[in-house]
């Protein structure tokens, strides 16, 4: 009997009050279901950064989410904080331990939305810290209607990782953010664009399987967001 792949998957942290009195995880169940779909068993990875090389040796691949946060612009030379850059330091140590460990590794990354923007810092890029200021006309990436609908289109660069996992040359795709990657590093490539100019996707050059996605294919939009999550799982069962 073949064993689904087992994938690590980040979670959001929040401050008490809603849910608890006391400091809680969370993290949509979409995120959980499209991966048990895709074919992994997804696990949820507490925000332990002296255990990332324990959860790196039991998991096949990582997933790292988006949320409502930032990426410390300190981290890429970004210079002085935005006024609408939000941190959440204990989540973003954590997620640079995992994902820098996974990358040693060569195992299979997928970030998703912010978790794009830490992985394209990690491969020596820098962010826009607020599309709007940056962006001159720019589209509503803080799409207005809802995240199950698509907010934009995206073309997709040929020859790229995406290109061959999507099998297409355009997705349409919800949008959640306020920031995006601004360029990428030496072993990084742009495989995604939105109308604007604005940088959809990126991935390494250096590394099997390491990809990001600035939209939420966990919502399954567009047909081919399920075959981005099952060519990553397919990844993550040829990487055990």
């Amino acid at each position: 009997m073949t064993h689904p792949p087992l994938i690590g998957v980040t979670l959001d942290a929040e401050q008490p009050g809603g849910y608890s009195k006391l400091p809680w995880y969370a993290l949509r169940q979409n995120y959980f279901s499209a991966i048990a779909e895709a074919g992994g068993l997804p696990m949820a990875l507490p925000h332990h950064p002296d255990l990332a090389e324990a959860y790196l040796d039991r998991i096949a691949g990582l997933v790292v989410t988006g949320g409502a946060f930032d990426v410390d612009p300190a981290l890429y030379g970004g210079g002085a904080q935005h006024e609408t850059v939000v941190l959440k330091a204990g989540r973003t140590d954590f997620e640079l331990a995992m994902v820098r460990g996974a990358l040693a590794r060569d195992m299979p990354v997928l970030g998703i939305c912010g978790g794009q923007q830490l992985l394209a810092v990690v491969l020596g890029g820098t962010l826009i810290q607020h599309i709007p200021d940056a962006v001159p006309d720019a589209l509503p990436h803080e799409q207005p209607n809802p995240r199950t609908e698509p907010g934009h289109e995206i073309a997709i660069a040929e020859g790229t990782l995406l290109a061959r996992v999507a099998g297409v040359a355009r997705m349409a795709v919800n949008s959640a953010h306020h920031q995006a990657v601004a360029s990428v590093g030496a072993a990084s490539v742009v495989n995604a664009l939105a109308p604007d100019g604005v940088i959809e996707g990126i991935e390494s050059t250096a590394h099997r399987f390491a990809l990001g996605v600035q939209w939420h294919p966990e919502y399954a939009v567009d047909p081919q967001d399920m075959a981005i999550l099952r060519a990553f799982v397919a990844a993550c069962g040829e990487a055990r």
